[in-house]
């Protein structure tokens, strides 16, 4: 799965996906009802690298011709959007 430009995508649009909900799911409400900030400065760190890593990813599957204009623009769109690495998943398989 990751010795190709797609595969990579794939697999770190998951983890990133995963960050980003553990982000709103976990850390936002530890950090509003249980007052613990701290779970919203170590998940917001972690998913923000992610989220650098997939935009990279994005980059080296649309260079090396293996992603369409259109999918990475989806791609990119899809990081903002809870579910959304997930949903797109389906179509680049």
């Amino acid at each position: 799965m990751l010795h190709t430009p797609i595969g990579r995508l794939r697999a770190i649009g998951f983890v990133e996906a995963i960050s980003f909900l553990v982000l709103l799911l976990i850390a936002m409400p530890l950090k509003y009802w249980a007052d613990i900030p701290e779970a919203v400065s170590i998940a917001g760190m972690a998913h923000g690298v992610l989220f650098v890593l997939y935009l990279l990813a994005i980059a080296n599957a649309s260079i090396a011709r293996q992603l369409s204009f259109r999918m990475a623009i989806l791609a990119v769109a899809a990081a903002f959007i809870p579910f959304g690495p997930f949903l797109l998943d389906r179509k680049i398989r």
